[in-house]
């Protein structure tokens, strides 16, 4: 690919007023209304002082901004480029919104995971976000250490997170996030917290799980619900706020000595081999030929406390995978060394469809790749309860671009946020006004996404003028 003319014959005039960089925002903010953020925001989020008042257009400019793919306050200026003044009505000023989001205290940030997570339930009932929802679904709960700068950044603290594979301190801010989902759909977020940067995984996770466990019924979620966790939640008050919200929990288990012993005594005969990486399917003996096996015993976990009400009697799922340390040169292996994983589980479904879904945890990290990809790219603000704000919104933000992708089509129901983003709602296209108050959006000829983006328009705005 070259360029059709010569660069000193070519230049760049900034003087078209119909011009729109993200017409994709047009279905995804009618979604929006037609879900009805504006009215729960008006509803529930009422912060004080003069920079609180209209929070519904306020928020609503944030998590326009957000699904446009900004990731600073800075970046709301795209909302007031072109004729986006002609698509929407009461867009504020970056600056506006800065000082909107720093007269927040903590009781406006549950106010707007509130009204989050009541949007979330709307939207699952305008789009098929969660198809399945009604037999089995997931919740995963998983933090992130999301690393800042500069001295003032208020709650930020050195905490442990993973960078390829290490465990690294790094100086920032912790956010704690639940996802739904099911089989056949992608994660949305049920519930967010922020936490100092020095946080333990586990602070705040059991009312987490709660709201999680609730928002999931209030989306359709009226079947089994499992929720997974790896081994910093394995708490017992986490456990039991899973089983109070009617739940079933699978957990990893720290491979402590009591698990150790438990382990030891599953006799080898109960050892199945499973589908895994590298395995071979034998058709002759009808099983895997794997270097993983699995197998159960039942355990109970959380003797210690005093409360035998906490006390958990469960399955103690083990997965063990052949250790492939290299050997010194001539010698072969005496025998088989292994290492074990356990998860902890009450989850109703058979051995190895247990673990399997277990394994369907690691979802999650999509979830958080996706934030990172876009609104929590960065923590714009230097006042704790703003960051925490801002966390709010970027998940319901997120909500609503998944929701998009799920009513654009198939190809886009799973896709990642970036991927939606950029092939719904980042489309050029340029605004022509027509008597009697019509507006005609023209985006380009022959654009390989615009059966996608016309499911989008008429799910959520109905159909195109020139159709109807």
């Amino acid at each position: 690919m070259r360029l059709s003319h010569i660069p000193s014959r070519t230049s760049a005039v900034f003087d078209d007023p119909n011009l729109v960089s993200h017409g994709g925002l047009v279905p995804v903010m009618a979604l929006a209304e037609r879900a009805g953020l504006p009215d729960l925001l008006a509803e529930h989020v009422r912060p004080g002082g003069e920079c609180g008042v209209n929070a519904h257009l306020k928020v609503g400019c944030l998590v326009a901004g957000m699904a446009a793919g900004a990731d600073s306050i800075d970046d709301m200026a795209l909302l007031r480029h072109g004729a986006m003044d002609v698509l929407f009505g009461g867009v504020r000023a970056p600056s506006t919104l800065g000082s909107h989001l720093r007269c927040y205290t903590w009781g406006n940030v549950l106010q707007v995971e509130k009204a989050g997570r009541e949007l979330l339930a709307r939207l699952a009932r305008e789009a098929p976000l969660l198809p399945g929802a009604d037999v089995l679904a997931f919740v995963d709960i998983d933090s992130t250490q999301k690393r800042v700068y500069g001295h003032k950044k208020e709650g930020a603290r050195f905490g442990h997170t993973k960078i390829q594979g290490k465990s690294v301190l790094v100086r920032g801010l912790n956010a704690l996030i639940a996802a739904v989902s099911t089989p056949l759909a992608a994660p949305v977020i049920a519930a967010t917290r922020l936490r100092g940067g020095n946080a333990p995984s586990a602070r705040g996770a059991a009312s987490l799980a709660a709201q999680a466990i609730g928002t999931a019924r209030d989306c359709g979620a009226t079947g089994t619900i499992v929720v997974r966790m790896d081994s910093a939640y394995y708490a017992a008050a986490v456990i039991a706020a899973v089983r109070r919200g009617g739940a079933r929990f699978s957990v990893t288990a720290p491979v402590s000595a009591v698990i150790r012993a438990a382990i030891a005594a599953i006799p080898q005969q109960a050892w199945q081999p499973i589908e895994y990486p590298q395995a071979i399917w034998d058709d002759q003996l009808g099983c895997w030929v794997s270097d993983a096996e699995v197998a159960q015993t039942q355990y109970t976990a959380f003797t210690s406390k005093k409360d035998k009400a906490l006390h958990v009697t469960a399955r103690l799922i083990v997965r063990r995978v052949r250790d492939k340390a290299t050997a010194a040169p001539g010698q072969g292996e005496l025998f088989p060394a292994w290492r074990y994983h356990a998860v902890f589980t009450d989850s109703p479904c058979e051995l190895i469809q247990a673990e399997e879904q277990h394994r369907g945890h690691a979802v999650i990290e999509q979830v958080i790749a996706d934030l990172s990809d876009g609104p929590l790219a960065h923590l714009p603000s230097g006042k704790f309860t703003a960051n925490a704000a801002w966390l709010a919104i970027a998940a319901i933000a997120q909500n609503l671009v998944r929701a998009a992708g799920s009513l654009a089509g198939r190809c886009h129901a799973r896709a990642r946020a970036a991927t939606i983003r950029r092939d719904l709602v980042a489309v050029a296209a340029r605004t022509a006004r027509h008597g009697r108050g019509r507006l005609t959006i023209h985006l380009p000829e022959g654009w390989h996404r615009e059966h996608a983006w016309l499911n989008l328009w008429e799910a959520a705005c109905g159909p195109p003028a020139a159709t109807a």
